[in-house]
């Protein structure tokens, strides 16, 4: 049997077509709700992650720096200090008072030198242990971060196992009513449900008035969408009406306000009844 051309179903076909479509839609919506902001929690957290193991790399690279800038003044003091003994034993062996001054202030210039050294030892030393623990804070830091995420990600996967076969399901209807839409129509259906807040593209008439924005809608126009002449829009909030009949919704039809003002109405009848027969006893009486 030949498929039926989207073009060539009625207004009344397309209507119902596009509010199946919907429903399959809402209860998609409604199964990713129930993962609430778990997704976006195990975004965030895999963000910080990497962002902490992005800084741990900083920290340790700059520790890395430190340690060769010892390594480089250690050997900077052990040369010092072999020329420092090299000019110390030559000193026995000078012959005038300027070869023995010259000796001395390269002594006193290399002695200079192993105490400058020093010094930037003592401070790359110190500025490796504050790296140090700063890198052991990062470290502790993505150890609760990933046990974090493990609980979020195994809440996620319980969430996302029990509805995945129902939401597989629902895709698949989805993927057939799309087939049976003209494109025109679907990508209108599709732009409205997009800029709805609750992610209605079509809905019915309820008490009068529109089943997504709420404001009241006219009686004839009511009767137009009635008629299913034609695809009516919302004309506040843009979007397309059905009638709650075609969409197989059941509307309780009792007029409860019309049930109270005759309630109340008997009631002040019957309170004048009995004020008249009380007036009248008492003018038997006297």
């Amino acid at each position: 049997m030949a498929k039926k051309d989207p073009t060539d179903l009625s207004v009344e076909e397309k209507l119902k077509t596009l509010y199946q479509m919907q429903s399959a839609l809402s209860a998609i919506d409604e199964k990713r709700t129930l993962r609430g902001e778990l997704p976006q929690e195990v975004d965030d957290l895999e963000d910080e992650i990497e962002g902490l193991n992005t800084r741990i790399q900083r920290i340790q690279a700059d520790i890395d720096e430190f340690q060769k800038a010892v390594t480089q003044k250690k050997g900077e003091i052990a040369d010092a200090e072999a020329s420092v003994a090299r000019y110390k034993a030559q000193l026995d062996e000078v012959k005038n008072n300027r070869e023995y001054d010259t000796l001395s202030k390269e002594i006193e210039f290399q002695s200079l030198e192993i105490e400058l050294c020093n010094k930037k030892i003592r401070e790359a030393m110190s500025r490796i242990a504050e790296k140090n623990e700063e890198l052991n804070a990062n470290q502790t830091l993505i150890d609760e971060r990933k046990g974090d995420l493990e609980v979020k990600k195994s809440e996620l996967d319980e969430i996302m196992e029990e509805t995945r076969t129902e939401e597989e399901k629902l895709k698949e209807k989805v993927k057939e009513l799309e087939v049976k839409i003209e494109p025109r129509l679907l990508t209108s259906f599709k732009r409205i449900r997009k800029n709805a807040r609750n992610g209605l593209g079509i809905v019915y008439v309820q008490r009068d008035a529109c089943g997504g924005c709420f404001n009241k809608i006219p009686p004839q126009r009511q009767l137009d969408i009635k008629m299913h002449k034609k695809i009516i829009v919302c004309e506040y909030c843009g979007r397309i009406m059905i009638d709650p009949e075609l969409a197989g919704v059941k509307i309780d039809k009792v007029a409860d306000g019309s049930e109270k003002k005759t309630t109340r109405k008997r009631s002040i009848r019957k309170t004048s009844v009995a004020s008249s027969k009380k007036v009248a006893d008492a003018n038997d009486i006297a």
